[in-house]
């Protein structure tokens, strides 16, 4: 996600390193550099330029603290006026009503009756909602099936009648329905358009008319840069949009919709779409995208995501194992299994600042721990318990069963032994003072080799 236009922002910060202050000279240069990268990222020409004057208007003339360097206080200005590009504040959907109607509008294969499932799941498991899916998509048969395959697979239902061909029909049937079955929130999934489609657009704006939703999104694929956000003020001009979707921003996308769409269209981004799984649907934080577009991880996102894997009763249970040195290979498993839910590892990784710029050549497969499980439940349930017990017949056993080497083993028994000593030690109050104090101790203020 941004992966090149971070690149691109790193390198031309680097054109001030070493520089005691910010002149029009130096930031000329760097602001160059970031116009550069926005245009390749396909933002809109108009927007990069108004963006780096901006910058470079509120950079020149700024005194540089002897805390900062020049390249730390244009990082700060640049992340301001990326958040503020991306519409500053979180905008929430609007979902309330008796029954709240989300009506869903956007081209042909931009993802729309996906992120009808994903935003049916995100109601259903985050909001406690009990939605209402309705195909009105009458020309593809397909989508009509891909809706109810999708609406089996989350426990949710679908209203569809294959017989109407009307969708203004099938969407006041609809609501009809899930006022009368006890359904809080109906989502409207339509056909996909094209913006110069005069009839489709003008089929579209009469289902808005007759239902009169409480929210109308615009779904647009990400991947499809300049090009979607050029379709978005087409759609706009016809239907008047409440929010824009991004789909597929964990592709290979430039990003220039994401930092573009707002100011062309003056409408805010509300979620974006991160993979193809139900549960990849994340709500649009503008500051937190800023960070991660400019390398700063997002610790925010990623404790949102451990936290809703979190089991407090579960938590303390395996507290209390640490604190009495019993944590086993059972307990490691099932926090493999809790980290899987949270999403992509790599992306996980990308979260915490630092580290995506470090892994970002890092190839990390979906199944990275699939080996590391095969070894895990290769192990008796004593072996797991008892870890003290892997002799060497057993770990060749092991290694035989798990289809791995005992190189492999061993590997994960030495981590394994090294994770639950720290763990131990840190469960520790006067311990964790310790190592503090020892840390703030050595030279520079941190772990050798760290």
């Amino acid at each position: 996600m941004f992966e090149n236009l971070t690149d691109k922002f790193d390198r031309a910060f680097k054109v001030l390193k070493g520089h005691g202050q910010i002149t029009e000279i130096n930031v000329a240069e760097t602001l160059k550099e970031v116009r550069r990268a926005l245009l390749d990222a396909d933002v809109n020409f108009k927007t990069a330029k108004d963006f780096t004057n901006t910058v470079k208007e509120k950079a020149i003339g700024q005194n540089v603290l002897t805390t900062i360097s020049p390249g730390q206080l244009l990082t700060k200005i640049c992340h301001e006026e990326l958040t503020n590009l991306m519409g500053g504040e979180q905008e929430d959907v609007n979902y309330k009503g008796s029954p709240g109607i989300i009506l869903m509008s956007g081209l042909q294969g931009s993802g729309k009756t996906t992120f009808s499932g994903k935003l049916a799941n995100w109601l259903k498991n985050k909001q406690r909602k009990n939605p209402l899916l309705v195909a009105c998509d009458v020309y593809r048969p397909a989508a009509i099936d891909q809706l109810h395959v999708l609406g089996e697979q989350l426990g949710v239902e679908v209203y569809s009648n294959r017989e109407e061909k009307n969708p203004v029909k099938i969407a006041e049937a609809a609501i009809v329905y899930a006022k009368s079955n006890g359904f809080n929130v109906v989502i409207i999934d339509t056909a996909g358009r094209l913006a110069i489609d005069t009839q489709m657009m003008d089929e579209i704006a009469a289902v808005k008319k007759a239902i009169n939703p409480t929210e109308t999104l615009f779904v647009v694929d990400s991947m499809t840069g300049q090009d979607a956000v050029n379709t978005a003020k087409a759609f706009d001009e016809k239907i008047d949009f409440n929010g824009v979707v991004l789909t597929k921003l964990d592709g290979d996308t430039r990003g220039g919709a994401a930092l573009s769409i707002k100011t062309v269209v003056n409408k805010p981004i509300k979620f974006v779409g991160t993979g193809e799984k139900m549960d990849a649907l994340d709500v649009f934080y503008p500051k937190r995208m800023a960070d991660r577009i400019l390398g700063m991880g997002d610790v925010v996102s990623l404790v949102e995501k451990a936290q809703e894997q979190f089991d407090e009763k579960e938590a303390k249970k395996l507290q209390k194992k640490i604190a009495q040195n019993k944590f086993d290979f059972d307990d490691f498993y099932a926090q493999l299994q809790q980290i899987k839910k949270m999403g992509n590892v790599k992306d996980l990784m990308g979260m915490i600042p630092g580290v995506g710029k470090a892994m970002k050549d890092v190839d990390i497969d979906d199944d990275a721990f699939k080996g590391i499980e095969a070894i895990i439940q290769s192990m008796t349930a004593k072996e797991r318990a008892e870890p003290s017990l892997l002799n060497g017949s057993r770990k060749n056993r092991i290694a035989k069963g798990s289809g791995s080497s005992i190189q492999d083993v061993n590997k994960l028994i030495k981590q394994f032994s090294e994770t639950k000593k720290v763990m131990h030690l840190m469960s520790n109050k006067k311990n964790m003072a310790n190592m503090m104090r020892q840390m703030k101790g050595m030279r520079g203020g941190g772990l050798p080799g760290m």
